[in-house]
């Protein structure tokens, strides 16, 4: 289960309408949750806004349907959720005119064990936010709630 305040779902969806129609995306920082010695869930304490690095245009690929998060940029909300004690525990991104569902290429760069919320934009409106983990064996994703706090 991921956790995100309503504040910080707004924050992120502003963020990624001011990308559309392009891909927008950011890193969510936080700490896991834990039932025993299983972990049980991830609360988002802030999100830290990135511009898409993605620089390749072609038929086939561009900021329409590509993102990127630069190294710079992992590393910088690494520091910063570090020296406050948290962790980098996800990342979002926008799939504008398309559904809030993993692509392919998705898959291929995603983490296993963090959230990726995708947040789909039509027509420049939100009209669905979702959060997927990818399993470790890298197979697939598989959706995860989320609740506000």
């Amino acid at each position: 289960m991921l956790t995100l305040t309503s504040s910080l779902l707004v924050r992120m969806h502003q963020h990624l309408l001011g990308g559309y129609p392009r891909e927008a995306c950011g890193i969510m920082i936080g700490q896991e949750t834990y039932d025993g010695a299983q972990q049980s869930g991830k609360i988002v304490h802030d999100l830290v806004l990135v511009s898409n690095a993605w620089e390749v245009e072609s038929e086939r690929e561009g900021l329409r349907n590509r993102y990127l998060i630069s190294p710079e940029d992992v590393a910088r909300a690494d520091r910063e959720a570090s020296q406050r004690g948290l962790d980098i525990i996800g990342f979002f991104h926008s799939h504008p005119d398309h559904p809030a569902r993993p692509s392919e290429t998705d898959r291929e760069f995603a983490w296993p064990n963090v959230s990726f919320v995708i947040v789909s934009v039509e027509a420049g409106q939100v009209v669905d936010t979702r959060s997927w983990v990818l399993r470790d064996d890298r197979s697939a994703f598989d959706e995860e709630p989320i609740t506000g706090s």
